[in-house]
């Protein structure tokens, strides 16, 4: 019985260790809401965490809602406390799976992907679609991706009056460097 045991915790602790995750929590992510002739409705954020896993191409990423900065102080008041309420829903998070995923054959030229998971936003999920590019710089492995999100989706209401200066399609560009 000891033996099959010591067996079993072997084998799990070698399956453990050849786990090898990427990590970062300083990702960035930038939004931008803005329409043609208007104001520009733009935002940063550079205290994203993502993890990789290296093994299987799941990804999983977390931003603090509060992190976004913008140009204007008062529309980043009214980012938090009118539009994502962010005392309520504080966080975003992304779960996914990069297809096909293979360390050995990224480089240091930026490779495509096909990348899917649920992203969590104001309290909603959507399925996210979208195509990563990845490529090796030094030591880490660089994550960029760049897709559109509609505010109805997660159920973000925009005023009548500001429908023309604000746009519900919003796009998302990310960028990490993981570890």
């Amino acid at each position: 019985m000891k033996k099959i045991i010591l067996l079993f915790s072997l084998l799990l602790f070698n399956t453990v260790i050849a786990q090898k995750k990427m990590f970062t929590n300083k990702g960035i992510i930038i939004f931008d809401a803005s329409v043609p002739l208007f104001e520009e409705i733009k935002a940063k954020n550079e205290s994203v965490t993502c993890i990789l896993n290296t093994n299987t191409g799941e990804i999983a990423s977390l931003v603090l809602m509060r992190g976004f900065r913008f140009k204007i102080a008062l529309m980043e008041e009214h980012f938090n406390e009118n539009y994502i309420e962010s005392d309520k829903y504080p966080k975003a998070t992304f779960e996914g799976i990069i297809q096909g995923f293979n360390i050995n054959i990224i480089g240091t030229s930026p490779k495509e992907f096909k990348m899917n998971g649920k992203l969590e936003l104001h309290g909603k999920s959507k399925e996210i679609n979208t195509t990563v590019k990845l490529r090796k710089v030094n030591e880490a492995l660089e994550i960029i991706a760049d897709f559109d999100v509609n505010t109805d989706d997660f159920n973000i209401e925009i005023p009548q009056i500001l429908t023309k200066k604000l746009s519900k399609t919003v796009n998302i560009k990310t960028n990490f460097l993981v570890k």
